[in-house]
């Protein structure tokens, strides 16, 4: 064969083989344009006010890049409607909110829970209703006729779903009593301490959180009632991350009261620490929605 010929055909393998690779390249900076590098959005719901929820969660999200090598940024919303909105819109890849959320998401979009919090050294919570210490309401069925302020919106699992639930078995179903919101369950016990209130909704933590007692003197209020405990407040991965960082953002997680620099994250959440979850543990939560909104 010419020397002429054997040279053409070496060029034109080379002029077929330097598309492909340019084509190859595209893909992978694309890939990496479409996730790899991508911030990680962490949704924290707003069981506080917005200020005071960058104010505890910053340092955590700070640590998550540390820990995986990528850029994290905390997404707060002003309340539970805002946040919600950006859970159905897939805002959050990792997303710290409340039981209902949690099982409605994990129903209608697959996201995954992977830990829960453990606050005062407990992993689990229960709903409380709080009234005055002087007030006469002295049983839950004195509640009728009364106004009653719940911490969050519908959408909220222990101040507003589980404690209609121990309305419920009082024999109190709306329209018994004067139903009001406030943004957060925080907000809701100062309702009651300042008498705009006969009775608020809110975790049996509410009173030993410090930015209660900061504002309060919590002495003046009591708990009229606290139900059982389940799987304290989740943490959950977006179906839109892979399994294997689902796993690395857990393995984080779990692990934050191992080190110092993990326990002045977990300080300044107010967190004791984050325990391993799994979805059954949230099966009695399932079993009370179902009997309060017959969902």
């Amino acid at each position: 064969m010419p020397r002429e010929n054997i040279k053409m055909k070496i060029i034109l393998r080379i002029l077929l083989i330097v598309p492909v690779l340019l084509l190859i390249s595209q893909v992978s900076f694309t890939e990496q344009s479409n996730g790899i590098h991508k911030p990680l959005i962490v949704g924290v719901f707003p069981r506080r006010n917005a200020t005071s929820t960058y104010k505890l969660f910053k340092p955590m999200a700070k640590y998550l890049s540390l820990k995986l090598g990528r850029k994290v940024t905390l997404l707060t919303a002003k309340d539970f409607k805002t946040f919600w909105h950006n859970v159905k819109a897939k805002k959050y890849d990792l997303v710290h909110y409340n039981q209902y959320h949690y099982i409605l998401s994990n129903q209608q979009w697959g996201y995954k829970v992977i830990a829960k919090n453990e606050e005062f050294g407990q992993d689990y919570i229960a709903p409380a209703i709080v009234v005055r210490r002087n007030s006469k309401v002295q049983k839950v069925e004195d509640l009728r006729g009364k106004k009653i302020m719940f911490g969050g919106g519908p959408k909220a699992m222990i101040a507003y779903i589980y404690a209609r639930h121990l309305l419920q078995e009082a024999g109190l179903n709306p329209g018994d009593y004067t139903q009001a919101f406030a943004k957060n369950p925080v907000n809701a016990v100062l309702s009651t301490y300042f008498n705009q209130s006969d009775a608020s909704a809110a975790g049996n933590l509410i009173l030993r959180l410090p930015v209660v007692k900061k504002q309060i003197n919590v002495s003046k209020l009591r708990y009229l009632v606290i139900g059982k405990a389940y799987a304290h407040i989740p943490w959950a991965t977006s179906p839109n991350i892979s399994k294997s960082l689902s796993h690395k953002i857990q393995q984080v997680l779990v692990n934050l009261e191992k080190s110092a620099q993990g326990r002045r994250v977990l300080k300044s959440a107010k967190l004791t620490g984050l325990k391993l979850t799994y979805d059954k543990e949230f099966d009695p939560y399932r079993a009370i929605i179902k009997k309060v909104l017959q969902q």
